[in-house]
């Protein structure tokens, strides 16, 4: 009797040993999940500064290797020079200077225009067999446009034109703006783009600026920041990169950037009491991505414009704001750019200074002398490794958190979005957009 009592207390002893050491599942584990197309939590560490990440081997608990650290790692020096660069293309479908960008540059995206896009089955086409030509390629593309509503839209004829922020500005209904947003998110989704230059966080507090106008939410910093927040999420959810502009803000100028480099007089005083507000309001809601504009700021910065100012992307934006995210150039072919600087000067400046992914938008030459640069800065230790490294570690992170893939997309539901672009429209009595 005694032997079976003491053969039972150590049969119970182990399975109570064995039961506290099993692995237990995180709470709230398969009782739900995020919408199909929303990115997926990023489960890599989380980064300061320009992006620098963790040591190989650590991330949650050190239990795992830290993938994208580990896919940085397979990438070659061309590689991730590659990353830092986003370009435009000519025409309606990829020719042979899109694959040499491709397969011998490695680029790390591509922006399209209206002329890029003649019809949606074109499109759709075009956009498919750049994701297939980077098949060979170790890290997938950014496919990204401007679409804003209003005047600035890519998107085909088939689609129901969209209101100006302005117009959903002055409705004050951040229903609307999240509504357009989700109708701009399901547009680019459908044709698998993944990227949208947008929405514009500028406080219009210049009337005769000649850049802005109704591409802003209005005069009014609260506005502007609770209807870019709106817009921001609602892109988001449909598993699209939302990308606020233009930082420290291009609401207050008289020049258009595009034509000639704006020189704004503020101070940091104005400039936190005013154009920073809906930026930092994002920035502290999640925004992932930041766009720097070209503006000259003396007060800041007097040599170099913001777009290439270390003063402005690393001090102010990444320091004071906490912007932990990737920053992106506004498009260096502008004016701004290419009538006082060298372009490829600028792109290494711009590096240098805090930024990640330097926007080219046109001209095949103006292109390769931004790669050229970069590499030959790299070479000669102006970018270091260690630098390259952390711009480029940023890069990848947002992509493996928008579960970005060169997958080939089926085109939009143009019928279903435009019934509820007209839905929208409707239910906040705007008049339909000719």
């Amino acid at each position: 009797m005694k032997q079976w009592l003491r053969s039972g207390l150590i049969i119970l002893f182990v399975l109570a040993l064995t039961t506290a050491c099993a692995p237990k599942q995180a709470p709230g584990a398969n009782q739900g999940s995020t919408a199909p197309n929303a990115p997926q939590p990023d489960t890599s560490a989380s980064d300061a500064g320009s992006g620098s990440g963790l040591a190989e081997g650590e991330n949650n608990g050190g239990q795992e290797k830290n993938s994208v650290r580990s896919k940085l790692e397979q990438l070659s020096t061309a590689e991730k020079i590659g990353q830092l660069v986003l370009v435009g293309v000519e025409g309606t479908a990829p020719d042979d200077t899109a694959r040499e960008f491709v397969e011998e540059y490695h680029v790390g995206g591509f922006i399209f225009y209206k002329n890029n896009m003649e019809n949606a089955k074109q499109a759709a086409a075009f956009f498919n067999q750049l994701k297939k030509m980077n098949a060979g390629n170790k890290v997938p593309l950014f496919l990204s446009v401007d679409e804003e509503g209003g005047r600035v839209t890519r998107m085909p004829k088939e689609f129901k034109a969209l209101p100006a922020a302005q117009i959903i500005g002055a409705s004050g209904s951040t229903e609307l703006a999240s509504g357009l947003g989700s109708v701009i998110g399901k547009e680019l989704a459908g044709f698998g783009l993944n990227m949208d230059f947008a929405p514009v966080l500028d406080v219009n507090s210049n009337p005769d600026n000649p850049v802005i106008g109704s591409r802003s939410f209005g005069n009014n910093t609260e506005i502007v920041s609770e209807m870019g927040l709106a817009m921001l999420q609602a892109i988001e959810q449909e598993g699209v990169i939302p990308v606020v502009k233009h930082f420290p803000g291009h609401g207050d100028t008289s020049v258009d950037s595009h034509l000639g480099l704006p020189v704004v007089k503020h101070g940091l005083e104005r400039l936190r009491e005013l154009e920073l507000l809906p930026f930092a309001k994002a920035i502290d809601n999640g925004a992932d991505v930041v766009m720097i504009a070209h503006l000259l700021m003396p007060e800041l910065d007097s040599e170099h414009p913001a777009s290439f100012s270390k003063a402005v992307i690393t001090d102010l934006l990444r320091e004071e704001l906490g912007f932990q995210g990737v920053v992106i150039s506004d498009d260096m072919t502008m004016g701004a750019v290419v009538k006082h600087y060298d372009i490829g000067e600028a792109a290494v400046k711009y590096i240098q200074a805090g930024g990640n992914v330097v926007l080219v938008g046109h001209e095949k030459d103006r292109q390769l002398a931004v790669i050229n640069a970069l590499t030959t800065a790299v070479k000669n230790g102006e970018i270091p490794l260690d630098m390259l490294d952390e711009r480029v570690y940023s890069i990848l992170k947002l992509k493996e958190k928008y579960g970005l893939r060169d997958e080939p997309a089926a085109g939009p539901d143009i019928k279903a979005i435009n019934q509820e672009i007209t839905d929208i429209l409707n239910r906040h009595e705007i008049k339909p957009v000719k």
